[in-house]
């Protein structure tokens, strides 16, 4: 089940991926800051379900959502997630599965979960189809456009509105673009974001260590240390097989 977060606070965002991540019948999480950032996150993903705050610094989450609903997305389940209980109505009428406060509880979040994975049909991404991913990785850069081969990327670094993408050899290339466009060329069986600014090739990676405060920190194959923060710690350890 993939899952879009969609909260302008960034410490609740970072609650609420931390407590969806450990159901396992999610398989993706999608972090969006506002309706903005949400309705490019739809158009670019086949999402199955979205919790969803209702006062957001750019709109109204209820106009969002049955907005959505007819036009967007019609198998796109929406939970509503917010501090304040004077909007149920109105969102069960946005044809809401289910309407949580804050501050988040797991067993909460777990029964939304439940509660959306009984519902049919869910989007095609949550049948076992499985895609098929170029070998190449294309970056713009300036005026080019560069092809790696995969294989030879260790890590990607997000870091004030561009990428740097370091490969086997040390050689770093910057693109002015987001993660999450990357991320769409990437096979995740290989490539995990562990962080909000890291992903990380899979195959390079040979140690997992804890770090400060329920974070951790991943080894790579020639040294390079990076850090997995709270939230990617279980997504973490399951793709890794721990």
């Amino acid at each position: 089940m993939k899952v879009l977060l969609v909260d302008d606070e960034p410490l609740a965002r970072e609650e609420l991926h931390y407590l969806v991540q450990e159901n396992n019948k999610v398989t993706k999480i999608i972090e969006a800051e506002g309706i903005k950032d949400a309705e490019e996150q739809i158009k670019n993903n086949q999402l199955d379900m979205v919790f969803l705050d209702i006062q957001l610094a750019d709109g109204n989450g209820i106009a969002f959502a049955e907005r959505i609903k007819k036009v967007t997305n019609s198998h796109l389940h929406i939970v509503f997630a917010t501090a304040y209980d004077q909007y149920a109505i109105n969102a069960f009428e946005a044809d809401a599965v289910d309407y949580i406060l804050k501050p988040f509880r797991a067993e909460r979040i777990n029964e939304a979960i439940e509660r959306v994975a009984k519902l049919k049909p869910l989007s095609k991404t949550s049948a076992n189809v499985e895609r098929s991913y170029s070998p190449r990785l294309l970056i713009p850069n300036d005026e080019r456009t560069i092809v790696l081969q995969k294989k030879r990327v260790l890590f990607i670094q997000a870091s004030q509105g561009t990428l740097d993408i370091w490969t086997i050899d040390h050689h770093k290339i910057t693109s002015k673009q987001t993660l999450a466009n990357v991320l769409q060329q990437l096979d995740p069986r290989h490539f995990l974001q562990v962080h909000r600014s890291f992903v990380v090739n899979l195959d390079v990676v040979t140690e997992l260590q804890p770090s400060f405060n329920h974070t951790y920190e991943l080894t790579l194959s020639e040294g390079s240390k990076i850090p997995v923060s709270r939230s990617y710690v279980a997504t973490t350890k399951r793709a890794l097989g721990l």
